[in-house]
């Protein structure tokens, strides 16, 4: 099951906490000496404002923190002797947020007004007495608050770190493998199947000029070797794609299909739509979908013309690649790696793929590619 699933959101915490502080400041505000009449009910009132403010602590902290602020010089005023819970809170957030200076400022504003508030609105000889306590426990508190902001923001920030340390050593561990891989595969396949390519073409190309048949499992050899060969050289040039390469994208596909016009298949790019960006990973696959598609084109269908659409729908895009080759087994992709590493591009991205022979002649192409929740 999925741990973030059970996780409670922060806001359903945010209130919770608020109002749990309002009905303490309330009851503790009511259960002591209080005034009455219209003062009981403006103390009341900013008790539970100062509590219920802290919903917002969050995403404001600097403005709950002073809302807090005026709430309890004003309950104080108004002589309900109740500590600042609300405010010690706000300024647990502000400082968690990193405004210690801030924090550090309004208090000592705060804790000379609660002061001289004491001061005026007590009565007898004892309110100095009174005053000083009262300052010493909100000081007190005060720092708790600071301390435990501080010490929070620390353990977020170390953890922070921690994080992008074990993803930076989880990338390079995985680009080390990769490098590792493309050079074993360079050393121990690509030698080999250099070999069997150079070879089968040199025995075809005797055969052909002495005039004899070329067997067709010869033919099969040679244009194995040239399929292995492309393959492992894309696959080669896959592992060893970094971020220091920017890999190709939709941007690339009116290079690439200027390109292949260089080789007499005349190819058109068609553009529906409103192009808007999408996804990395869309725009990966759509470029390795139409070098595929192409690439098979002008190697087995003997066609002369070709045609890519690129067509921006509302959260798809569309990818259409058609030809006026030959639709036969050897003019449509063969569901070896170059099909398969399309089906599975698409799939990988939730879309769909979809190859099949033109009734018109040729062949037919199409990937719908899903452009949200792809990264």
């Amino acid at each position: 099951m999925d741990k973030r699933r059970l996780a409670v959101p922060a806001r359903v915490t945010d209130g919770a906490i608020a109002v749990g502080v309002a009905a303490l400041m309330l009851g503790t505000g009511l259960a002591g000496p209080h005034p009455a009449g219209g003062r009981e009910l403006l103390g009341s009132a900013l008790l539970a404002a100062g509590g219920l403010a802290l919903a917002a602590r969050r995403r404001t902290p600097l403005m709950v923190m002073a809302v807090t602020g005026l709430c309890a010089a004003g309950y104080q005023e108004v002589g309900f002797d109740v500590l600042a819970v609300s405010y010690l809170v706000a300024v647990y957030g502000a400082v968690r947020a990193g405004h210690r200076a801030v924090a550090l400022a309004a208090s000592v504003g705060l804790l000379a007004v609660l002061h001289l508030t004491a001061l005026v609105f007590q009565d007898g000889t004892a309110r100095e007495v009174v005053a000083q306590a009262r300052s010493t426990l909100e000081l007190a508190w005060l720092i708790a608050a600071f301390a435990a902001g501080e010490a929070v923001r620390q353990a977020e920030r170390r953890a922070d770190e921690a994080e992008r340390t074990r993803e930076e050593t989880a990338r390079r561990r995985a680009d080390e493998e990769r490098l590792r891989i493309a050079r074993e595969l360079h050393d121990s396949l690509t030698h080999q199947i250099s070999v069997i390519k150079v070879q089968s073409e040199v025995a075809v190309h005797v055969a052909r000029r002495r005039g004899e048949q070329v067997p067709e499992a010869l033919l099969a050899i040679q244009e194995a070797g040239r399929e292995a060969s492309r393959e492992l050289r894309a696959t080669l040039e896959a592992l060893r794609d970094d971020d220091t390469t920017p890999p190709h994208g939709l941007d690339h596909i009116p290079h690439l299909v200027r390109r292949l016009q260089t080789t007499g298949l005349e190819t058109t790019l068609t553009i529906e739509g409103n192009p808007h960006p999408v996804p990395a990973a869309v725009g990966r696959t759509a470029y390795r979908i139409v070098q595929e598609s192409l690439t098979n084109v002008t190697r087995h269908a003997a066609a002369t013309t070709a045609s890519v659409l690129v067509d921006y729908r509302p959260g798809t895009l569309t990818i259409r690649v058609d030809d006026n080759g030959k639709a036969t087994s050897h003019s449509a992709p063969t569901p070896g790696l170059g099909l398969l590493g399309m089906r599975e591009r698409v799939t990988a991205l939730g879309g769909r793929l979809h190859t099949e022979p033109r009734s018109a002649g040729g062949f037919t192409v199409q990937a719908e590619l899903p452009t949200n929740g792809a990264s």
